[in-house]
């Protein structure tokens, strides 16, 4: 009898299981590399494999899945965990610089709306330069488990990619507030900096929540819009880094700006402030996913190119995708 699997990942192996402790009969199974996954076969000689007996070797094949799939892309995940901690680093030393009363900024700049003008700025360059990099180009630049996930909806990604994105990304955030926290000493804890935290503002929870949902609907309206059409693909960055820059500027008094739960979760860590934490898991992941929902339903699934914020053909593709010109094997 034979049994088949499809794991994907990257990389060779070969193993043998029995079916039973203390049985002779042994399962070999073997795998190898192609264009990016591997095929696995199973044989043993038995002609008839209790059906208990199946269990076993599904997860025997999972496990070499899950493994397999971290050994090809783990640097990848780590590429997101260290964006969203540059993206934090910058977060926070910038709202130092321009809302602690000790710093020259806060006096120079005595009104708010200019402040927040400058960390617009600050923050949308920062995005801009993360998408461009060698590691944005690589990974896609997500550095919010809110658009792998919502990618993971169009199954863009692969689960277990998925999975690993989001935990390196909320790695990276606590991370990134850490290395802030060394860099600035106490300026970051004094209350108007207070870890850079994202709560809602005086207008209130429900206003905190549709002001994370609208721009989060509009910020994956944009990058899919402009992402999927080669001709407009190399703008995505510059546009979402001006998103941000005014998103800071209009909505920080509403909702503190997050639209990202893994780095409202690396400021409350360090604060232990979790103010309406909720919505800032939910709105955000609401908001993309319902965008991503109206994109597919004008444009149709096959409109979705890939799951990269900066398309760029020279680097190696790790998503499932039909970008043109794309690869999809060979070192990431």
């Amino acid at each position: 009898m034979a049994l088949r699997r499809q794991i994907a990942g990257a990389g060779c192996f070969a193993f043998e299981y029995p079916f039973k402790p203390n049985s002779s009969s042994m399962v070999v199974a073997s795998g190898v590399v192609a264009s990016g996954s591997v095929i696995v076969d199973a044989t043993t000689d038995h002609k008839h494999v209790a059906g208990q007996e199946i269990p076993m070797i599904d997860t025997l094949f999972r496990m070499a899945s899950l493994v397999i799939r971290f050994l090809h892309n783990w640097r990848l995940y780590i590429y997101e965990g260290v964006e969203l901690a540059i993206f934090m680093v910058s977060a926070c030393v910038f709202t130092v610089f321009l809302f602690d009363p000790s710093f020259p900024a806060f006096r120079l700049l005595p009104s708010a709306a200019i402040r927040r003008t400058l960390m617009g700025i600050a923050m949308g360059v920062t995005a801009i330069l993360i998408i461009r990099s060698p590691m944005g180009k690589r990974s896609g630049a997500h550095f919010n488990p809110a658009i792998t996930l919502t990618y993971l909806r169009l199954e863009k990604i692969a689960r277990w990619d998925a999975a690993f994105y989001v935990i390196f990304q909320f790695a990276g955030g606590v991370f990134g507030v850490a290395v802030s926290a060394l860099a600035t000493g106490s300026s970051i804890a004094v209350p108007a900096v207070d870890y850079a935290i994202t709560v809602p503002g005086r207008y209130g929870t429900a206003a905190a929540f549709f002001a994370e949902f609208f721009m989060a609907v509009v910020l994956m309206g944009v990058v899919l819009w402009t992402s999927n059409r080669p001709a407009l693909a190399s703008y995505t960055s510059c546009l979402v880094g001006i998103l941000i820059a005014l998103y800071i500027l209009f909505f920080a008094p509403v909702s503190g700006f997050s639209i990202n739960p893994a780095r409202t979760t690396g400021s409350a860590v360090f604060a232990n402030v979790w103010t309406a934490w909720w919505l800032y898991f939910i709105a955000p992941l609401l908001g993309m996913i319902t965008s991503a929902e109206i994109y597919v339903l004008a444009f149709g699934a096959d409109r979705i190119l890939c799951a990269k914020l900066h398309p760029d053909p020279k680097y190696a593709c790790p998503f499932l995708c039909h970008y043109p010109g794309h690869r999809h094997h060979g070192s990431l």
